[in-house]
């Protein structure tokens, strides 16, 4: 069932009538979870490795490297086998993407003599 206007706007007037006069008697509170999001959000620059890509947003991913961005200031790194930029699906494109010469490594460890 779909919520249309009326009813969205009765379903929180339903719960501020709750909160305002019910649950002062009941003792409860509708609240939601504390403690539920990790707090070390941080600036991270994100690599597409097949393409060059980078991009810069928050994120509380654990990362070794670190990368200079445009603005001069170090940020930490993660390096991304595939992105917006080179998935097939985003780009209309099939391209091969071949990323630490898995072919290679695949062959030389199974290559019988």
């Amino acid at each position: 069932m779909l919520i249309k206007g009326a009813d969205f706007f009765e379903f929180y007037f339903l719960i501020l009538i709750y909160n305002g006069i019910f649950a002062p008697l009941l003792g409860e509170y509708i609240t939601m979870k504390k403690d539920l999001h990790p707090k070390n959000y941080r600036l991270v620059v994100f690599k597409d490795m097949s393409n060059d890509y980078s991009f810069l947003t928050k994120s509380c991913i654990d990362t070794r490297e670190s990368v200079k961005w445009e603005d001069g200031n170090e940020y930490p790194l993660v390096k991304l086998e595939i992105s917006h930029t080179s998935h097939p699906f985003y780009t209309g494109k099939m391209k091969l993407v071949d990323t630490a010469g898995r072919i290679d490594k695949f062959r030389t460890r199974y290559n019988k003599k």
